[in-house]
C-alpha cells in the first residue's frame, strides 16, 4: 500500500511539474507574446526583459504615424484620450490565435494606457486569453489604466500587472505569476 501511495505521488508530481496545473508549462513552451508600446526606450526594456523571463515572442506596438517630440507629444496624446481615439500601428500579429497569454506594455500618459495600445487591444479577439498590462511611469499608478484595459480586452482574463521602474523589476514578479522559463 505504501508503494502504492508512493508511485502515485510521483506520477503526480511529475504530471504537476510538466503541465503546472494552469498551463503554465505549456505557455512557456511559445504561447507566450509580450506586445508593448514604448515613447522613449523605457517601456521597450522591461517588454525585453518579460521577454527573456518567460521566452515569449516580442511584438512593438510601432505607431503607423510617429509621436512628435515631447512637448508636441504631450498635446498629442492627451487630444488622443480626449477625443478616444485609437491611432493606427504598423504590421499585425498574423498568429495571435496561438497565444494564450498576451503581455502588454505601454508608459502612462495622461493617467491611461495610450490609446495605441487600446487599438492594438482591439484590434485581436482576446477571449479566453490572459491578457498582463506593465507599464512604466513618471508618477500614476498602473490601477489608473486597468479599466481600460479590461474594457478593450473584451473577452480576456486581466492578470495581475505591474508598474515596472526598469528591467531589474521583472524577475521576482514574473516567478510569482508562474511564467518564469
Amino acid at each position: 500500500m505504501k508503494r502504492m501511495f508512493l508511485a502515485f505521488a510521483v506520477v503526480f508530481a511529475t504530471v504537476f511539474c510538466l503541465t503546472g496545473f494552469g498551463g503554465k508549462a505549456e505557455a512557456a513552451g511559445g504561447k507566450i507574446l509580450v506586445a508593448y508600446f514604448s515613447y522613449q526606450g523605457h517601456t521597450a526594456k522591461v517588454a525585453q526583459e518579460i521577454a527573456a523571463q518567460t521566452g515569449g515572442d516580442l511584438f512593438e506596438i510601432k505607431p503607423a504615424v510617429p509621436y512628435p517630440a515631447y512637448d508636441e507629444c504631450l498635446d498629442v496624446a492627451k487630444a488622443e484620450k480626449n477625443n478616444n481615439a485609437r491611432p493606427a500601428f504598423e504590421g499585425g500579429v498574423a498568429n495571435m490565435a496561438a497565444y494564450d497569454v498576451v503581455f502588454i506594455g505601454y508608459p502612462i500618459w495622461w493617467y491611461d494606457a495610450p490609446m495605441i495600445a487600446l487599438t492594438f487591444l482591439e484590434s485581436y479577439d482576446l477571449s479566453g486569453k490572459t491578457v498582463i498590462p506593465f507599464a512604466t511611469s513618471g508618477g500614476s499608478p498602473l490601477s489608473d489604466s486597468l479599466d481600460s484595459v479590461r474594457a478593450s480586452a473584451s473577452g480576456a482574463t486581466i492578470g495581475e500587472g505591474i508598474l515596472a521602474d526598469g528591467p531589474g523589476d521583472v524577475a521576482p514578479w514574473i516567478s510569482s505569476l508562474g511564467y518564469a522559463k
